[in-house]
């Protein structure tokens, strides 16, 4: 499929950023709010922002379980930060009775840098792209344990949080601790792009 339909998830977050992000590599991206309005794309976002409110809001707008239903169904998803934690299946430090959608084999913990004051800029190196990313983490999860059919795609570097996971992905399912639209650097969501491109979910439909 030349220009896959993908969602962003719009009940808080980054939303316009990752739209535009999106669109720049031949998406037709559209802001997803219903469960009618999911049930039309090939591929969704799940932005950053703050996760418990993002479930909240979810429930309330009636889209947690056709959300869980579709990714266990196999819609190709991708959640930045808060997006991250959303598609976890465990949480190692839950808010209290917080849920999540789920979707990869991970367990993160949310608020695993420190507080918003101790948000960071740092290079990560990012299997499968040439050279360095730069990564913008704010108040961003980290990869505690992931099971054996998540691929570690990126690891800090260097100091005190060397070897955390910050990136990974399981079948047509990908997540990031860092915010890849607030820089100019869009070259994980060509990632994605490509990975709805090939997913069998969306190449049935084009059958």
């Amino acid at each position: 499929m030349s220009r896959p339909r993908i969602g962003v998830l719009g009940l808080q977050g980054d939303v316009r950023e990752h739209v535009r992000a999106l669109r720049h590599h031949g998406a037709d991206a559209q802001v997803v709010r219903r469960p009618a309005e999911l049930a039309e794309v090939d591929g969704l976002v799940i932005p950053g922002g703050e996760s418990t409110t993002m479930i909240k809001l979810a429930v309330a707008f009636e889209l947690l379980e056709p959300l869980r239903e579709r990714i266990r169904a196999g819609l190709p998803a991708y959640g930045s930060c808060a997006g991250m934690i959303l598609l976890a299946d465990r949480l190692a430090n839950p808010a209290p009775g917080q849920e999540t959608v789920g979707g990869l084999d991970i367990t993160v913990r949310r608020n695993a840098f420190g507080r918003q004051v101790q948000s960071f800029e740092a290079p990560v190196d990012f299997t499968g792209m040439a050279g360095p990313f730069h990564a913008v983490f704010i108040r961003a999860p980290w990869v505690e344990s992931a099971g054996a059919a998540v691929t570690v795609l990126a690891r800090v570097s260097d100091g005190p949080a060397a070897g955390r996971i910050v990136a990974v992905r399981q079948g047509c399912v990908l997540a990031t601790a860092f915010h890849p639209e607030l820089t100019g650097d869009l070259r994980v969501h060509g990632f994605f792009v490509d990975l709805v491109r090939a997913s069998p979910a969306t190449s049935a439909q084009e059958e």
